[in-house]
């Protein structure tokens, strides 16, 4: 076997190491609700191009004598924070849900 006229020394090749399956985010977007059993995110797209991907986190507060949550706040933040904020929730111990209210529907004229 001969080397390299450059004196450079055998090359090793990148060893891949299989860790297991990764959980993936998915690509296109779909509503998701999370619950504290006192609390709900709901997390809903609003832009999702190949640029710019946002989505709108409404919470709101279960109250034992309503059937709607107290919607208390809106928020629009970017992929990458909604899933952060997934992450951390879940790590809390909040649970995905069933929807727990009907969103407004948007009327274009």
């Amino acid at each position: 076997m001969t080397w390299p006229a450059s004196g450079a020394g055998p090359r090793r090749q990148a060893e891949l190491v299989a860790v297991g399956p990764v959980p993936r985010v998915p690509a296109s977007p779909a509503d998701a609700w999370l619950s504290d059993g006192q609390r709900v995110l709901h997390f809903r797209a609003l832009i999702w191009d190949r640029w710019t991907q946002a989505l709108e986190v409404t919470s709101g507060q279960l109250l034992p004598d309503q059937e709607v949550p107290l919607l208390q706040r809106r928020t629009r933040l970017s992929r990458e924070q909604a899933i952060r904020l997934w992450k951390q929730r879940r790590a809390d111990g909040w649970t995905p849900c069933a929807p727990q209210w009907n969103p407004p529907r948007l009327l274009l004229q």
